[in-house]
């Protein structure tokens, strides 16, 4: 325990030291990041008391991202230029990411990786600009012609075709880059699987498909796509049980976790229309260029990282379509490949597609944090953990606010409806957490286990020493056996934690197993064998 808590907070120092986003001066000092991060999420929590602001949401969340472009682009010119001309750490910043590889030529890496950085935030701010016309929402503008009506005209139709087709190969570039191969070619069959499924609704055009063929109900095609979503989980499950029970191998549950996300992003893929099939695009690629360029370079906490994926998730819940209305819900994707309703896979299917914004970019939080060598292996439990907290707080206080304004003229109309969303929100990140938490921590005991196997074998339980030692000969065989377990008990823990004259010894946890030297134990078992002591 003392070890594992020097190990973090040397981790944790290493990682202030590195960070040019703190102060030096305070432990507990926040940077210009840190006060964004808090005065937003506190500054939305209280908007929720003005009926106006429930309304239009949305345009908070759209502010709040735009805003954190705008400091993170800060951060990543406070690093490659102004502490270009510090004392002892100015060549600190011209160093390449860790688990990037030695090239012939790192110059020009290093200059390359700088550029993308910097375009990086101007970037995700176009994203957002062009992601914001494709739906329109709220209230106020909600009349208004929007990019997502223009393409689901007749007249541009075969612009919608040709702008599905490059998303979902895009789709596959972006995703099939940390799979094993059978997800990869299901992948592939998959996404062609939602193209035809699109075609056979009559959203999209085959090049080959005549425009007086009849539409059916794309049953087939949807359940086609059904098989590969289950191959893809049933794959990253596989990894994943195979990471925690047979063997410890941070890779292979890195890959097991991805190809997890990557069933959970084909399944949305299908569910999207096929006009805010960019949506899910830009997720994609912003999710890249941030934790490539951004997250690592900069050295983000946590619980940094947390609250931007947050951010991002609640502003492309917007960028959907999705509103505090009831009437904005789509609800004709709870038949996508279902013949008539069924309500168990209907509420799924319904909940998935309103909520995949959120639900990709938390899902995307536990990938990348369990993907990062440099982090502690605690990470993913704090990360989950500040998650739960960002949910859970907006919505106690939101119900203290509605039952302060239950008299309220729009207590039906906005307020209600509201609550619903919060509350069904609440419900996915509580269990998505509670997963993960699970996970990270039967993962942490077969760590441990590992580890303590690793450090001396055999281990024989004390059942096991007592029955090995009773055959011995006398009590001072059994007196030395004892001195020397205790003698390895004491070699074994690390230099740091042994104690001094002036400390009182600790008590002992988790000794049901002890390093013996069991062929000591049998010979000497053996040569005494048929001897008897009065004392023994």
């Amino acid at each position: 325990m003392v070890t594992s808590s020097a190990a973090y907070s040397k981790t944790a120092s290493q990682t202030m030291r590195k960070s040019p986003l703190r102060s030096t001066g305070s432990e507990w000092s926040l940077s210009e990041l840190d006060l964004l991060l808090l005065a937003g999420t506190v500054g939305h929590t209280l908007s929720l008391a003005a009926s106006s602001f429930v309304e239009e949401e949305h345009q908070t969340w759209y502010f709040l991202l735009s805003t954190l472009c705008l400091a993170v682009f800060q951060d990543v010119c406070r690093k490659y230029f102004r502490e270009q001309s510090g004392s002892g750490d100015g060549d600190e910043h011209l160093l390449p990411s860790k688990d990037c590889r030695p090239s012939a030529h790192p110059k020009a890496e290093i200059c390359s990786e700088k550029w993308l950085a910097l375009a990086t935030p101007p970037f995700i701010l176009l994203c957002c600009r062009l992601l914001r016309s494709l739906n329109q929402t709220g209230v106020q503008w909600a009349h208004i012609p929007d990019v997502g009506h223009w393409l689901n005209s007749s007249e541009h139709k075969t612009v919608l075709s040709l702008l599905a087709a490059f998303c979902l190969v895009l789709i596959y570039l972006l995703v099939q880059r940390r799979c094993s191969m059978v997800s990869k070619v299901a992948l592939a069959l998959g996404l062609l699987g939602v193209y035809s499924y699109r075609a056979a609704v009559g959203n999209v055009l085959f090049p080959w498909q005549h425009s007086d063929r009849t539409m059916s109900k794309g049953t087939v095609e949807a359940r086609f796509v059904y098989v590969f979503v289950l191959g893809i989980l049933f794959t990253g499950t596989k990894d994943l049980l195979r990471s925690q029970i047979i063997t410890v191998d941070a890779k292979l549950k890195s890959r097991g976790l991805w190809e997890i996300y990557s069933g959970l992003v084909l399944l949305v893929s299908l569910l999207f229309r096929a006009h805010n099939l960019p949506i899910l695009c830009c997720c994609l690629l912003i999710q890249m260029l941030m934790a490539q360029f951004i997250w690592k370079n900069l050295h983000y906490d946590a619980a940094q990282t947390t609250i931007m994926h947050y951010w991002f998730g609640q502003a492309f819940f917007y960028f959907q379509g999705n509103s505090n209305n009831i009437a904005t819900v789509d609800i004709s994707v709870g038949f996508v490949g279902l013949e008539s309703y069924i309500e168990a896979p209907a509420i799924f299917l319904t909940a998935l597609s309103t909520y995949a914004g959120p639900l990709l970019w938390a899902c995307h939080l536990v990938c990348y944090l369990s993907s990062d060598t440099d982090r502690s292996t605690v990470a993913v439990g704090h990360g989950c953990y500040c998650l739960a907290l960002l949910r859970s707080v907006p919505a106690v206080a939101y119900i203290v606010l509605v039952t302060s304004l239950r008299y309220h003229l729009f207590i039906w109309s906005v307020f209600s409806p509201k609550l619903l969303y919060e509350s069904m929100h609440l419900l996915l990140t509580a269990a998505m957490c509670l997963f993960f938490i699970t996970m990270e921590q039967s993962n942490s005991s077969s760590e441990r286990i590992a580890s303590g196997k690793a450090l001396v074998h055999p281990f024989i339980t004390m059942s096991h020493l007592i029955d090995c030692t009773s055959e011995a000969a006398n009590v001072n065989t059994i007196d030395s056996y004892i001195v020397t377990l205790d003698t390895s008990i004491h070699n074994l823990q690390p230099k740091q934690t042994r104690l001094r004259h002036d400390e009182s010894p600790a008590p002992l946890h988790n000794t049901d197993y002890f390093p013996v030297m069991v062929t000591n134990l049998e010979d000497a078992g053996t040569k005494k064998e048929g001897n008897s002591h009065p004392n023994r």
